[in-house]
């Protein structure tokens, strides 16, 4: 099948260091690549693909140094691109939100929007109430639960290369610093447990204040290390020399990326009751589902129980890029079958 895939432009394709969508859109068009299709990318110029990148922006938005720049602007120029080569493509697969909505409104049965972030917001029934024809797709079950009623086809959990990492002596936490990924819960749970904390991720400049005055003054413990942000290459080693990731979130989590970057290097996740987590981390096999910070220290005590080859084969199974890809590959065929149907009924209706 001749598929586009529509990547955001925030992040490189993959991104150079945090970032969750673009690098699924990236392990996806790889993987759809290995299966045979021809697949084209809709990014910016610094990705990196094994499908043919129609280049719509220089560099990525977030780490462009130009002091000024316009988001929408950008995605307005990937949306004009795209729709001068739709009759090049059997299936448009947009990962860019709603922002596509109004300009493919005609041909919305041949595209498959996949929608990564909270759907919990005031506006966004009002959309989809408007455009109605668009095929979704959710990335968990729990994403879901805000917006029930909608043109949802399936759910597809996101996968990652089989290879990418390889998988025990400290804690690690690995995103964004931000109130809502609780990294002080999980300070707090290495200070009660005794354990050492590794902290990779970026500060985003709309959380310098929650990190300078709430985070900062808890990295004096030498417990505790706060490393910045790393590439996939580091998170090879930071993921698979850790006891376990702690995933503390605070909020309703689409997904959570790093709970699967774990499980591929056997690594289990003690992760908060909440969002996603219930759907993608197995209690007691691939890691601990806790409800508060009592039970997530419990929980490091029992990381004994749990099998490293068991929490790998738990990915194997249900996470990595080919069995992501090979589920999409089955929402494109069902597109393309029932476009072609369409088109024979009209033919009849003609005659």
């Amino acid at each position: 099948m001749r598929i586009a895939q529509i990547s955001p432009l925030y992040e490189s394709v993959p991104p150079r260091f945090y970032g969750g969508t673009e690098r699924i859109v990236a392990y996806l068009t790889n993987a759809l690549v290995d299966l045979g299709h021809e697949v084209t990318l809709f990014a910016t110029a610094d990705a990196r693909t094994r499908g043919h990148l129609v280049a719509v922006r220089d560099q990525a938005i977030r780490l462009d140094p130009a002091p000024y720049k316009s988001d929408l602007a950008a995605h307005l120029c990937l949306l004009h691109e795209l729709r001068k080569r739709i009759g090049d493509f059997d299936v448009l697969h947009f990962h860019t939100d709603i922002v596509h909505f109004p300009i493919f409104e005609a041909t919305a049965r041949r595209t498959l929007t996949t929608l990564h972030g909270r759907l919990d917001l005031k506006d966004l029934p009002d959309v989809y109430r408007r455009w109605p024809d668009y095929p979704l797709v959710s990335i968990s079950a729990e994403q879901r639960r805000p917006l029930p009623d909608v043109n949802w086809l399936t759910t597809v959990a996101h996968g990652i290369p089989a290879n990418l990492y390889r998988g025990h002596g400290y804690l690690a936490f690995l995103g964004r610093i931000s109130p809502e990924k609780r990294p002080d819960r999980a300070i707090a749970i290495a200070r009660r447990t005794g354990l050492p904390l590794r902290i990779a991720a970026k500060v985003d400049p709309v959380d310098q204040v929650y990190f300078h005055e709430v985070i900062e003054p808890l990295l004096g413990d030498p417990l505790i290390q706060f490393i910045g942000e790393i590439s996939d290459d580091e998170k090879d080693m930071f993921l698979g020399n850790a006891a376990a990731l702690l995933f503390p979130i605070d909020w309703p989590e689409p997904f959570g990326l790093v709970m699967i970057e774990a499980m591929a290097c056997g690594t289990p996740v003690i992760a908060w009751n909440c969002g996603s987590v219930p759907g993608v981390v197995d209690h007691g096999v691939s890691g601990f589902i806790v409800n508060t910070e009592d039970e997530a220290v419990a929980a490091v005590g029992r990381l004994h129980t749990i099998d490293r080859r068991t929490v790998r084969q738990v990915f194997d199974r249900r996470y990595t890029a080919e069995v992501m890809a090979r589920n999409y590959e089955a929402i494109y065929r069902g597109l393309a079958g029932a476009m072609s149907d369409q088109a024979t009924l009209a033919v009849k209706e003609i005659r």
